[in-house]
């Protein structure tokens, strides 16, 4: 069986990429599986310049097709912040510190101008193929407290006025279908069509 490895050591993350990787006929391995030292610095600007850093530096490692991703929260009122250190805002990789330090910053901000979008970048490349790159994205607003138990990161702050709750509130189905991350496997699906 063809294989694509997911530069991620998140096994959840995985399971995204199996729904279109597998009946394609590929096995979906993740960092645990090839490389589970590897740890790729993220020097980018950018949520592309990451994803591909990332993808490029293990697919010349491996040999293999490799898809990475980079992730994050935009916030309007805050001129694009966290951007792309979205995961260690508040130092370390700190879900909760993360949304206090959002929270903080949006205190004296009004509710009409606390928009916000999620935005995921996938890259794909491989040994016989030229790096491609999708984004997809997610909007909404920052709510002024935590709502709901389910999701991780920015999701019990971060508001869907389509679906009246936040990420944290939805299944894992919903929110794959309305997620950043679900819209950019989407759109890698559609554009890796009748290529692999």
């Amino acid at each position: 069986m063809k294989q694509v490895v997911i530069a991620t050591k998140n096994k959840g993350k995985a399971h995204d990429f199996e729904a279109i990787f597998k009946p394609l006929g590929y096995d979906v391995l993740t960092l645990f599986d090839v490389a589970p030292s590897m740890d790729i610095e993220e020097t980018g600007t950018t949520f592309e310049e990451n994803a591909i850093l990332k993808a490029e530096a293990l697919a010349k490692d491996l040999q293999q097709l490799v898809i990475a991703d980079d992730s994050g929260l935009e916030v309007d009122a805050l001129n694009g912040e966290p951007g792309v250190y979205s995961a260690r805002y508040a130092g370390d990789h700190d879900d909760e510190a993360n949304i206090d330090k959002v929270l903080e910053k949006l205190s004296e901000t009004p509710d009409k101008d606390r928009t916000a979008r999620f935005v995921c970048c996938l890259a794909i490349t491989g040994p016989e193929m030229d790096t491609m790159t999708v984004k997809g994205y997610c909007e909404g607003q920052i709510l002024r407290e935590r709502q709901g138990e389910d999701g991780f990161g920015y999701d019990p702050i971060f508001y869907m006025p389509e679906l009246g709750k936040t990420l944290a509130q939805v299944s894992a189905e919903e929110k794959g279908k309305v997620s950043h991350r679900g819209n950019a496997l989407r759109l890698l699906t559609e554009k890796l069509a009748g290529k692999l």
